[in-house]
């Protein structure tokens, strides 16, 4: 048994001890407040110290170092990883055409081109890969399309800002998602862009044969518009109108039947019309300006015969008529990406239920350069050239 004092002194000592221990505690606790930022900071550089970069696969491309024939500059090339930035989008490219505009770009003659060296190609149609942290509304395996379109489509994996992309419907026709924005873009806004068209009114075109021409016919047509249509005269012209008539089109004429000295004596039931489209300049482009009404527009977009385009000072003072001029690029670049990417899903609409078609030959991406050839006229009339990955 403990004295009552030794027992008071026991408790006495305990107390003292508590009280240290309390004190202890209290300056450990404040130290480590005090501490705490720098911990935070330390701990934050840490893991950023330690954080994965994300990369894409590496990528084979189609390249140039120089402007030229492309058949001479162009070269497949594999490329390295690219980091996927936050905001960043890894695409895996499906489909990629192969059209006028890139070629030209390639042969330095476009307006606009990237500057070299660069990856060829300018739209087309991918699937998410991955996404970068702070990326909303796009998850891999959704599929895409560059809108406005945007150069380096011919390569397997693409690594763009998420503004860039715009997601589009799966069901879409591969080839066509990859093809939609360029040609039947075109298309569209010519026919909606120039004057009012409503049910029943006429527009000619010349061209008609080319992607943007079928767009215009089928267009129309949807729209209750006729068309009146010119080719040029070559074998088996015939088999050229029944395919443009299959696709809608009311009158096709070659040029020589227009060498008559009333062509609108050739209209039968249609109204002349107050609208029409040149792609090729020279004589089809006059033919054009002869079926015009009075107060008529007519509209270029091309000039595949490279010869310039002749009015006649009648043409103005008598009929009144217009010309005018459409370059799809720089109506895009006019902050036209709201605009554009409704119309978009609107053309996509119509190619899923058949109401938009146009002829296509898919190749494999390792087979580029028997593309190209086909693209450059090299093994004759051939359909447009697009590349699968």
């Amino acid at each position: 048994m403990y004295s009552v004092v030794a027992q008071r002194q026991f408790v006495s000592n305990c107390l003292v001890i508590r009280a240290r221990e309390r004190e202890m505690a209290f300056s450990s606790w404040s130290h480590l407040r005090l501490r705490l930022p720098h911990l935070a900071r330390t701990q934050s550089l840490t893991v950023r110290a330690f954080s994965t970069t994300v990369m894409s696969p590496p990528s084979k491309a189609v390249v140039y170092d120089r402007q030229g024939p492309p058949d001479s500059v162009t070269r497949v090339v594999e490329l390295p990883p690219v980091e996927v930035k936050e905001n960043d989008v890894c695409i895996k490219m499906l489909a990629s055409p192969i059209n006028p505009s890139d070629i030209n770009r390639i042969e330095g003659v476009y307006p606009v081109r990237p500057q070299v060296p660069a990856v060829g190609g300018y739209e087309g149609v991918g699937e998410v890969f991955s996404v970068g942290s702070a990326v909303k509304g796009l998850s891999p395996g959704d599929w895409v399309i560059p809108s406005p379109p945007s150069s380096g489509t011919w390569q397997t994996y693409v690594v763009k800002d998420r503004s860039v992309w715009h997601k589009i419907n799966k069901e879409s026709p591969m080839e066509y998602a990859a093809t939609i924005t360029v040609n039947p873009l075109t298309a569209l806004r010519m026919l909606e862009d120039f004057i009012t068209l409503n049910p029943g009114d006429a527009i000619v075109q010349n061209g008609a044969t080319s992607i943007v021409g079928q767009c215009i016919i089928q267009l129309a047509r949807y729209r209750g518009i006729h068309s009146i249509n010119i080719i040029r005269d070559r074998a088996g012209s015939d088999e050229v109108k029944e395919k443009l008539k299959n696709l809608g089109a009311d009158e096709v004429f070659t040029e020589s039947q227009l060498e008559v000295k009333n062509v609108k004596g050739l209209l039968t039931n249609l109204p002349e019309p107050a609208l029409g489209f040149n792609c090729v300049g020279g004589n089809a482009a006059s033919l054009v300006l002869k079926f015009l009404r009075q107060g008529g527009t007519m509209v270029t977009y091309g000039g595949m015969s490279k010869k310039p385009i002749t009015v006649s000072t009648s043409s103005f003072i008598f009929k009144d008529l217009s010309l005018r001029g459409f370059w799809l690029q720089k109506w895009m670049s006019s902050d036209k990406t709201n605009e554009c990417r409704p119309m978009i899903d609107y053309l996509l609409d119509r190619a899923r239920e058949g109401k938009l078609k146009y002829e296509m030959e898919l190749v494999p991406f390792n087979d580029f350069h028997t593309a190209l050839d086909k693209a450059l006229g090299k093994l004759g009339s051939q359909p447009k050239q697009v590349l699968t990955f």
